[in-house]
């Protein structure tokens, strides 16, 4: 493997391309209500296509560098950020306190999942 397949980074680049890929092929559709289910289903499917193309590599260099617990535990951390924006700004919805709560109980979970463990 070459230097880039080992980075730590490349992994979270290529996640958080792949979940915003996903967030669209999983609701984008919701303001597109009055077409037909099975349209949006393939429509998503193809949209779910591409975020294949990029969780896939992401996970299989990225447990080069991570635990396959570690790699999920990032992508559902990203899966919210890119959430979170894509419901702001794509679906007008307001956050509430209890979400952002709700995602600082989730970023604690990342650091118990990163501590340090005895050898």
């Amino acid at each position: 493997m070459n230097d880039l397949t080992q980075s730590r980074w490349l992994p979270i680049v290529l996640l958080t391309i792949s979940n915003v890929f996903m967030t669209f092929a999983w609701y984008g559709h919701l303001k597109f209500k009055n077409k037909p289910l099975l349209a949006v289903i393939l429509v998503s499917w193809g949209i779910a296509f591409l975020e294949y193309c990029f969780q896939v590599p992401a996970n299989r260099w990225g447990n080069s560098v991570y635990s396959a617990s570690q790699l999920k535990i990032i992508q559902e951390v990203i899966t919210l950020a890119v959430f979170v924006f894509f419901a702001i700004f794509y679906l007008g919805e307001k956050i509430r306190w209890n979400y952002i709560a709700a995602f600082i109980c989730i970023l604690a979970a990342v650091t118990f999942a990163f501590l340090p463990q005895k050898p």
